[in-house]
């Protein structure tokens, strides 16, 4: 089943618990919740403070995505905040299953992502550890980019994995998803679409998580 996480980076931050709320309502599975530390990435968008309030007005999935250089120096914070899933970067300073252990001490879902240039087989040795996997379809840190579609066969090359060894994982793809961009995406294997300005530009919230899943859906149904 296709699930959408709407990324808030692409909402009216001056409404920001009501645009998610507005998202949650529409049939969003989940809320995105970019986080940039400037170091990692060369962006800055928001912390620990910005999502410990919105969890204060939503009861949402808060599927965190965590763009910074120490996730195990901030991962127990974040939990804290109210992530229901903590992704992080493979190419992160902190080793990797340092984060994996922190992650499972805390109770919370853990989620490996890779950038673009990173191969598929680097987060194969982690697999059995993880709830789902993120395929950067852009290079993270900024919003608007377009598509890369070289990035199908790693997402198939994740998914074929994954089977081989019966895993139940999540496979999330970020990075100009859209009606066009989805149907590919599921098609190579992903489940989890995260999309942002495909969904918090349209009037209607409903319709366009609706028309999104609709098309990654038919792909994987055809």
């Amino acid at each position: 089943m296709i699930q959408i996480s709407p990324s808030v980076l692409a909402c009216d931050f001056s409404r920001l618990g009501e645009e998610t709320a507005l998202m949650a309502a529409g049939g969003a599975d989940m809320i995105h919740l970019d986080v940039m530390d400037g170091h990692f990435v060369p962006n800055i968008s928001f912390g620990m403070p910005v999502i410990a309030a919105l969890r204060k007005k939503s009861d949402a999935f808060f599927d965190v995505h965590l763009m910074i250089s120490r996730p195990l120096t901030y991962g127990a914070d974040f939990v804290k905040a109210g992530a229901d899933r903590v992704t992080f970067h493979l190419e992160a300073e902190d080793e990797t299953a340092a984060v994996l252990d922190e992650l499972d001490r805390l109770g919370v879902e853990a989620g490996i992502s890779l950038k673009p240039g990173t191969p598929a087989e680097a987060v194969f040795p982690y697999l059995e550890r993880l709830k789902m996997v993120l395929v950067m379809t852009v290079e993270p840190g900024f919003g608007g980019q377009s598509f890369m579609a070289d990035m199908l066969p790693k997402i198939r090359a994740i998914r074929e994995e994954a089977n081989r060894r019966g895993l139940a994982l999540d496979i999330q793809v970020d990075g100009g998803i859209d009606e066009k961009t989805a149907p590919l995406v599921a098609e190579a294997g992903a489940n989890v679409l995260v999309a942002g300005s495909a969904l918090f530009s349209k009037p209607d919230y409903k319709a366009a998580v609706s028309a999104l899943r609709q098309k990654a859906q038919e792909a994987v149904q055809a």
